[in-house]
């Protein structure tokens, strides 16, 4: 009887001398620190070529092998209309590409990152010219890369009609 009971005390306190164990180990693991990424251009631009950057890091070292990096840029309230562009490593850990802007007016850009398994997006409110800001359209979106919600939300009351 007293074996029976030794037992089933016993049990319970490896089981948790177990999951101790466990806790600790996952205690002293370090998760990997965060990729970022700093818009490097202009929030003032003039008509014409740019130049769109963005420089990744992780912690305290550069980014050099990104596994893609692309801008996202569109007109305030037209982000559908938005066109995306392939940025290639310039140098030490910045990402850029060119980019035309061919008349005045308040434009926003995601520079879309994916690294070392993280995705980064920053968006960053650019203007160029001289815009008129009573014609300029509000932009309504999100800063998350899904604007389809509202392109749903469209297509089924279309196809209600």
């Amino acid at each position: 009887m007293k074996k029976w009971f030794y037992s089933i005390v016993a049990v319970p306190f490896l089981l948790v001398g177990c999951g101790e164990e466990e806790l600790q180990t996952d205690a002293n693991t370090e998760a990997p620190a965060i990729v970022e990424v700093a818009i490097q251009t202009a929030e003032q631009l003039t008509i014409g070529e740019t130049t769109l950057a963005a420089r990744v890091t992780q912690g305290d070292e550069v980014v050099a092998d990104a596994d893609e990096v692309k801008f996202e840029v569109w007109e305030s309230g037209l982000r559908d209309d938005g066109e995306m562009v392939h940025g290639t490593l310039a140098e030490d850990g910045v990402y850029a590409a060119d980019y035309t802007f061919d008349h005045d007016g308040v434009y926003y850009m995601f520079a879309h990152t994916t690294a070392r398994g993280m995705h980064v997006m920053p968006k960053q409110k650019l203007i160029v010219g001289n815009p008129d800001m009573s014609k300029v359209l509000e932009d309504t979106s999100s800063n998350t890369m899904d604007h389809s919600e509202h392109d749903e939300e469209k297509k089924d009351e279309d196809h209600d009609h």
